[in-house]
């Protein structure tokens, strides 16, 4: 089965994902979180450096149990950046009054 390439949202998505999860890890070492969350350090690199921009959801899951994250905060956060840009993009143009005629 052929994947197709990421789209620039999804790719920008994972690295909010990644920053994210490497914020909530703090101190504590990617070893002892992967441990916990029953992934390979390995995984958690990819996922934290933004390498593996859609990781599957049983993963994220259990990164988030770990990090003491709900998976509604999770998505709220990776997503807030989405939606201002849609929010954006939906504003009405308009000129400049010395433009109109």
């Amino acid at each position: 089965m052929v994947r197709l390439p990421l789209t620039p949202a999804e790719v920008e998505r994972g690295q909010r994902l990644g920053a994210l999860l490497r914020r909530a890890r703090g101190c504590r070492s990617m070893l002892d979180v992967a441990l916990a969350s029953h992934i390979s350090p390995e995984t958690l690199r990819k996922i934290e450096s933004g390498r593996v921009a859609t990781p599957a959801f049983p993963t994220i899951a259990a990164i988030a149990d770990t990090l003491g994250l709900s998976l509604d905060a999770v998505w709220a956060e990776i997503s807030r950046a989405e939606r201002t840009v849609e929010d954006q993009s939906a504003l009405p143009v308009t000129r400049h009054p010395s433009l109109v005629s």
